[in-house]
């Protein structure tokens, strides 16, 4: 299974490393417009972003609709143990590149269970299959930050449409994405049936 992943991440580099800077614009625009319209964030109290990294789909507008919108906006800070914290962002021009270079938010206000309830957490990845099972940054980061934040939590993966597979396989840790939005659908992932050796 661990080679498995190794060939799709690198082929899903590939695929996602080949999108130029004019395709990447106006498909992250479609996709967020997307999120902006759906229901289950548009009814959150709290929200977590991820800052885009690479050719990752980019996320300014939910950022900015979910400040004015008088949401609270939270960002994935790597604190000394190269655990994943989510620290809370109030003015959108404050983030500063973290170790990796990725923009993460200043201070440490993290957050509280009682921000937890009704929170949204937009994730990023390289490659997604029907059932949300997902490839990420290869860490383990976002399933271990997922884990703890508990089963309430909707999970909604944003995706450009050519990172889309037909399996993934998922160890039992690994922690799927309860939707997905690319730029052209909103993917249902909650009632697809699980194969043999495939976490749905």
């Amino acid at each position: 299974m661990g080679d498995t992943k190794k060939i799709l991440r690198a082929r899903a580099f590939q695929v996602r490393d080949c999108l130029t800077p004019s395709e990447i614009a106006p498909k992250s625009l479609l996709i967020q417009r997307r999120a902006l319209r759906f229901t289950p964030y548009l009814h959150s109290r709290a929200v977590a972003l991820y800052s885009q990294s690479g050719n990752e789909v980019a996320t300014e507008d939910i950022r900015e609709h979910a400040l004015k919108t008088g949401k609270k906006l939270f960002y994935p800070k790597l604190g000394k143990g190269m655990e994943l914290r989510l620290v809370r962002l109030e003015e959108p021009d404050s983030m500063k590149p973290g170790r990796f270079g990725i923009l993460e938010p200043p201070g440490d206000r993290t957050m509280t269970k009682d921000d937890e309830e009704g929170l949204v957490v937009f994730v990023p990845g390289l490659a997604f299959d029907l059932c949300g099972n997902r490839i990420g940054r290869g860490k383990g980061w976002y399933d271990r930050l997922l884990t703890a934040l508990g089963s309430q939590v909707r999970c909604i993966a944003l995706a450009f449409e050519c990172q889309m597979v037909d399996k993934i396989p998922a160890d039992r840790w690994d922690r799927k994405a309860h939707h997905i939005i690319t730029e052209r659908r909103v993917i249902d992932c909650g009632d697809l049936p699980s194969d043999a050796g495939w976490v749905c």
